[in-house]
């Protein structure tokens, strides 16, 4: 059990609580499709390199009639970066100890007219305590008027903190969530922000202004959606689509690099992988 200072505990416990309330929308859609689907838990715990409490977290999984499959992971960790990666995260290169604590959603959808959805929010550690994360919406068959709302709700959410943080996060987004051996974009973009380290209270109401606008904005898309009929050919272009989305993840993903080189679970880790995917 590792020990936790008011501003970790404070950040863990909202994680924790806004991954109960998304399990519990997302299970209602299912309720609603007539699916007695539910997600189940796997605890996992994390030993330090060097033999000491190192954390670890609950993945949450659930496969339905909507949700393909959707996890929603939180974990909690500390521990000392290795020598050669200790240098790449920030505040870490004078002291390689840290802390980190957030969740991580991922949402691939039966029906390839659903949008799949990522979400993640995470607060970290070192000799600088910082917020970081976001949410992206990932179409393989795009609708404006889906992405219109997605990001007309998640720019309520940076204006009721800062008129500047839509237009900077959006084109954060844009950059990262973006596979350069391919040419294109994961998706329709959304928000992407890191190292936002200021006061504590205000980047940490900014932060759950976040969760609180994809629990909004995310199960009122699925609904709009989830009984579109579709075609051979559309779940074929949502399993190439998959392939894409699996390239990022895998080559490019900073949460998928951080969790895998400080120990995490891996199960976890790449609960983001679609369940089915093509590459022709």
């Amino acid at each position: 059990m590792i020990e936790l200072d008011e501003q970790q505990q404070q950040a863990r416990d909202w994680f924790e609580s806004l991954r109960d309330r998304i399990c519990a929308a997302f299970e209602g859609i299912e309720r609603g499709a007539g699916s007695d689907a539910a997600f189940g838990y796997t605890q996992w715990d994390r030993t330090d390199a060097d033999g000491g409490p190192g954390g670890g977290g609950v993945r949450g999984l659930m496969r339905g009639r909507v949700f393909e499959k959707v996890g929603v992971n939180v974990s909690t960790v500390a521990g000392r970066f290795s020598e050669e990666f200790a240098p790449t995260v920030h505040g870490a290169g004078e002291d390689p100890h840290f802390f980190a604590t957030g969740i991580s959603l991922v949402a691939h959808m039966a029906n390839p007219h659903v949008p799949a959805v990522h979400m993640n929010t995470r607060f970290l550690a070192t000799t600088k305590r910082w917020f970081g994360g976001g949410a992206d919406l990932n179409p393989p068959i795009p609708y404006d008027q889906d992405t219109a709302d997605f990001h007309a709700r998640l720019r309520a959410a940076c204006a009721a903190h800062d008129q500047t943080f839509y237009e900077r996060f959006r084109k954060w987004a844009d950059d990262y969530f973006y596979i350069p051996h391919r040419g294109v974009h994961r998706g329709v973009g959304g928000i992407f922000y890191d190292h936002l380290e200021g006061p504590f209270d205000a980047s940490f109401a900014f932060t759950r202004e976040v969760g609180e606008a994809l629990l909004d904005i995310f199960p009122k898309l699925v609904r709009r959606r989830m009984e579109t009929p579709f075609t051979d050919e559309d779940k074929a272009r949502q399993l190439e689509w998959r392939g894409r989305y699996a390239e990022f993840n895998l080559i490019y993903d900073r949460g998928t690099s951080f969790g895998l080189r400080t120990g995490g679970n891996v199960d976890a880790i790449l609960m983001s992988l679609p369940p089915e995917a093509t590459w022709r």
